[in-house]
């Protein structure tokens, strides 16, 4: 069943990021994820985890100057070894928070590069990465962004996302399933689930347009969370919306749809 983590990204934003993991674990939470450990000592990371008991999940590797507009590196080929530096990085983090799963935003269509230049150097790269990860029992996940937030991701459908996946050919590189993302490229929801299957190594959800709660928009959340229970999906799912109000009160809609934070209501 369904069971959701924390993304302390978007939900308890009114305090700072280490005071979240407490705010998570108080609400129910069992898993937390989020884009960046980086920026923070590990051992800070670390004794919130441990004061919680709450799970690292998932977090994603090091995207270039995030805050100036960048969405990954992968795609560069002028970057190839910061690129495979994140990559050490961000395994020597997972070690340390004892995750098992890591996300890569793989960059923006650089104007001066042909697509193939990018796209040769993208399979390069997340092959490399996945089997560096995976020899340690990592996966590694990529991830599509919708294009109306963010003009000129370099993987924008559901067509590359398989076709990297077939080119890569890993059993260490799967697919990050943002249902807020997909939704706003292509829609299609229940078929590109059904399609991918085994190939989906995560889920995020938010409803759209706005980004807030399930509830909240267009999505057909009830039915959504049965279809990934009924793929056999057995990880957590990111709660990665935006509150339409407080935190702890948007998450009143888990208990509506007959659901708890930990998995199906009894």
């Amino acid at each position: 069943m369904p069971k959701f983590s924390a993304n302390l990204v978007f939900l308890f934003p009114d305090v700072p990021f280490l005071d979240r993991f407490e705010r998570a674990a108080a609400a129910g939470f069992e898993a937390v994820e989020y884009m960046f450990p980086y920026d923070y000592e590990l051992e800070d990371i670390q004794r919130a985890l441990k004061k919680t008991g709450l799970r690292q999940d998932l977090f994603n590797l090091p995207a270039g100057d995030f805050q100036a507009g960048e969405r990954g590196i992968a795609v560069d080929p002028g970057r190839r070894k910061e690129f495979e530096a994140g990559v050490e990085a961000a395994l020597k983090t997972a070690e340390a928070l004892q995750c098992r799963k890591i996300n890569c935003l793989v960059g923006l269509r650089k104007e001066e590069l042909d697509w193939d230049t990018q796209y040769r150097c993208l399979v390069e790269n997340l092959a490399s990465a996945a089997q560096r990860l995976g020899g340690d029992g990592l996966t590694l996940h990529i991830e599509l962004l919708n294009t109306i937030e963010t003009p000129g991701f370099f993987l924008d459908s559901i067509q590359l996302v398989n076709r990297l996946l077939d080119d890569v050919a890993s059993p260490h590189l799967l697919f990050q399933c943002d249902l807020y993302h997909l939704q706003r490229t292509s829609g299609n929801l229940v078929p590109t689930i059904r399609s991918l299957g085994s190939r989906i190594g995560h889920f995020q959800i938010a409803d759209a347009p706005e980004r807030h709660e399930p509830g909240t928009g267009e999505i057909n959340y009830r039915h959504m969370l049965a279809e990934i229970d009924a793929s056999g999906y057995q990880g957590f799912v990111g709660l990665e919306y935006k509150p339409s109000d407080g935190t702890e009160e948007s998450l009143s809609w888990i208990g509506e749809y007959g659901y708890s934070l930990r998995g199906k209501s009894d």
